[in-house]
């Protein structure tokens, strides 16, 4: 008989990344930054971009993104 896979549970953060060069460095950069803590990131939904401007120029580019991943079970 197969093996039968256990359920798995996604967990949902939402973080804000910067980066000086556009808005996908700046989601990329929040994912770097997440991948320093947990493990199993599966998925990135880019929600929203903005940006902070002076003297009428960007320079500062944001992503606010909802990063997924599995949750780690016990044994």
């Amino acid at each position: 008989m197969p093996e039968v896979n256990e359920p798995s549970v996604a967990k949902v953060i939402e973080l804000i990344g910067s980066s000086p060069k556009g808005w996908e460095d700046a989601a990329a950069n929040a994912v770097k930054e997440a991948a320093k803590t947990i493990r199993n990131i599966k998925g990135v939904y880019l929600k929203e971009c903005t940006a902070k401007v002076e003297q009428n120029r960007i320079v500062e580019y944001r992503s606010n993104v909802k990063i997924s991943f599995v949750v780690d079970r016990e044994s």
